[in-house]
């Protein structure tokens, strides 16, 4: 039996006031590998294209008085519903979503279902105070988070979703291997990862671990578990927890 590599390219859709950010994001290290070989595939949608007026409004003051602007519903119907003809695809097989504080929080598991999601996405980049209650409740998908944290707009959290979601492509390491043993990954127990060393042996005084030297493939195993478990007790003790082992 022969066996025959189907390549596809995931496409990502981004609505953004400020498509320029994503620019040198894209043109650097595995990101560019995967956007040039066609892996990845990133289309950039300018809000205010999409604008009515003279000023290309985009947002308007809250009801109800308060700081800040709110996202007008309008013009972000009008771009998605410009995705969603382009991409001739249901809303099912390419949901729209939403970063914001008040999302799931993004996790590696998240980021592995997205990574093989074929149909890709639709990233909607909030900024202001918000977006209108009524377009997210209409047509937000899934709302994610990159924490317990506020950002001035959702350009740096689609970049990152960009960013571990293409580094899980295949072909785009420069081994399919490498992210098999980071931080979180299934292969780790959902731990993090063990400590790295690298030549010189030794470097200002301090030399690498003894296990690391031995050329014993079983100890070297063993230590980098071992490793691990202290590193993710020290760190994300809460980890430990998700993975069922038990402290000691």
């Amino acid at each position: 039996m022969i066996a025959i590599n189907i390549k596809f390219t995931v496409r990502f859709d981004v609505i953004t006031l400020f498509p320029d950010m994503f620019q040198p994001f894209l043109e650097q290290g595995v990101n560019r590998r995967a956007f040039e070989s066609e892996i990845m595939k990133v289309k950039l949608w300018n809000l205010r294209d999409f604008a009515q007026g003279h000023y290309k409004r985009v947002d308007d003051r809250p009801y109800g008085g308060g700081a800040g602007m709110v996202m007008l519903a309008e013009p972000l119907f009008q771009c998605l519903s410009a995705i969603r003809r382009e991409r001739e695809q249901s809303r099912e097989s390419c949901p729209l979503i939403f970063f914001t504080p008040t999302g799931q929080p993004l996790t590696h598991k998240l980021i592995q279902t997205w990574s093989s999601h074929a149909q890709g996405a639709i990233l909607l980049c909030g900024r202001y105070e918000g977006v209108d209650q009524r377009f997210i409740d209409l047509y937000v998908d899934r709302l994610i988070s990159m924490g317990d944290f506020v950002l001035s707009g959702g350009e740096i959290p689609a970049m990152a979703f960009l960013d571990a979601t293409a580094r899980l492509q295949p072909g785009v390491l420069n081994s399919d291997e490498s992210h098999q043993f980071d931080s979180f990954n299934e292969n780790m127990d959902g731990l993090l990862d063990c400590p790295h060393f690298t030549r010189p042996e030794v470097w200002q005084g301090v030399g690498v671990p003894s296990e690391l030297m031995s050329g014993h493939h079983e100890n070297i195993q063993a230590w980098r578990k071992q490793q691990s478990l202290l590193v993710t007790r020290e760190k994300r003790p809460d980890l430990l927890k998700q993975a069922g082992k038990v402290e000691t």
